[in-house]
């Protein structure tokens, strides 16, 4: 049973809400990812062994 997704109309305000979300979690994203390096980068050893 393959059925597709049905494409509906959103409201103006609806769309751009979301076109919104979709920009604050891209920034979240990248935020997290340049957190993630900076921690890495902390924790992994100065001076490796050897």
């Amino acid at each position: 049973m393959s059925s597709k997704p049905r494409k509906k109309k959103l409201s103006k305000e609806n769309e751009e809400d979301l076109i919104e979300e979709v920009q604050r979690l891209r920034m979240e994203n990248a935020y997290l990812k340049k957190l993630q390096a900076l921690v890495q980068e902390r924790t992994k050893p100065k001076h490796p062994k050897k």
